[in-house]
């Protein structure tokens, strides 16, 4: 196992050990979240888990956690998910698995948000890793000028690429596209993030401020935890 995966399985089974018996949890969606999503089922707890994929879905499902839609629960006790980047004050990039929007639907639903990352994911300034934005299929060039202006007001001027996979543009679960924005830098996370959010036919972005209430990055040393 690379340094990072060992990196990624021990922060997942640091945060599973936060679950609680009879806890509603929101199983977050990648290669970090499914470390978090086997250590839990491996504890064994009585749990309804609200899953921000169909891949977690099924992987919860198969690993025997009793998983729930969200709305079908109770209001969410805690999320786990993993993250693309994290940056100053714990806000994030995520969508490198194209799950962004349910996630971000999950993670809004819950108390508390944990993220949790290898080291090399803890960034001072966000943006290396491409933004990720998440649109409806119908008139996606026409967006993609859009969301060319928006990212211009923040004085980012890189166009943003169509995600393909195997020469097909990757859909979401929910059957809508993702454009990865090579910001670079994001100096404003802020005003970006608002930016994108009044283009017609974005549905959401990878920008996640002022969500994740505690880090748990695994590193060299053991894991660390941080707070926003």
């Amino acid at each position: 196992m690379s340094d990072a995966e060992s990196q990624k399985q021990a922060a997942g089974e640091a945060a599973a050990a936060l679950v609680e018996d009879g806890m509603v949890v929101g199983l977050g969606t990648g290669s970090t979240a499914a470390w978090f999503v086997k250590a839990l089922a491996a504890r064994g707890l009585d749990i309804v888990g609200v899953p921000t994929s169909q891949a977690t879905a099924d992987l919860a499902t198969s690993l025997g956690i009793k998983v729930a839609e969200l709305g079908e629960t109770r209001e969410i006790d805690l999320t786990v998910d993993g993250a693309d980047e994290i940056g100053p004050g714990l806000s994030l990039i995520k969508g490198g698995g194209a799950a962004l929007l349910r996630e971000k639907l999950v993670w809004e639903a819950s108390r508390r948000c944990v993220v949790i990352a290898d080291a090399a994911k803890h960034v001072p300034v966000l943006g290396k890793f491409p933004l990720p934005i998440e649109v409806v299929a119908f008139g996606h060039k026409t967006t993609a000028l859009r969301i060319c202006d928006a990212l211009a007001e923040c004085d980012i001027g890189i166009a943003p690429r169509l995600r393909l996979k195997d020469g097909q543009p990757v859909r979401t679960d929910g059957g809508n596209l993702i454009y990865d924005a090579a910001c670079g830098r994001i100096e404003e996370p802020a005003v970006l993030a608002a930016a994108l959010k009044s283009v017609t036919g974005v549905v959401d972005h990878g920008l996640f401020l002022d969500l994740a209430d505690k880090a748990l990055i695994g590193g060299p040393g053991g894991v660390t935890t941080l707070e926003p």
